[in-house]
């Protein structure tokens, strides 16, 4: 059991969301009913809580964590190349898509060289 110190602390978390179709809208609502913010970024405005990716990556706090529910090949790459003139070193990217391993292979590459983390 935790104390209500520790359970503070869990409840601390903040997170970046993109992609709020089917999945990613249901756990940008579960993460938000555990306590925690979650700020999610859709191609429809309709779902979105910003109206861009550079309005995502402003509203959260460094290190920041951005997690990509977008779909494997074209999407996720033009995401992971706007988040890396976005993101800073010391912030991480997880990539919850089915991208092929090759692809998360090149995306760690090319993040790692701004000093962004990626997690697949």
């Amino acid at each position: 059991m935790r104390t209500p110190e520790q359970q503070e602390e869990v409840n601390d978390m903040q997170l970046g969301l993109i992609g709020l179709g089917k999945m990613g809208g249901n756990m940008r609502e579960r993460i938000r009913r555990a306590g925690h913010e979650v700020i999610g970024y859709d191609r429809d405005p309709g779902l979105s809580d910003v109206a861009s990716l550079a309005e995502l990556a402003d509203s959260l706090t460094a290190p920041r964590v951005v997690w990509v529910m977008v779909p494997a090949g074209p999407p996720t790459q033009s995401v992971i190349d706007e988040l890396s003139g976005l993101l800073d070193a010391g912030d991480v990217v997880v990539d919850g898509g089915n991208s092929r391993w090759t692809d998360d292979e090149k995306h760690a590459a090319e993040l790692a060289e701004k000093g962004i983390g990626f997690v697949d």
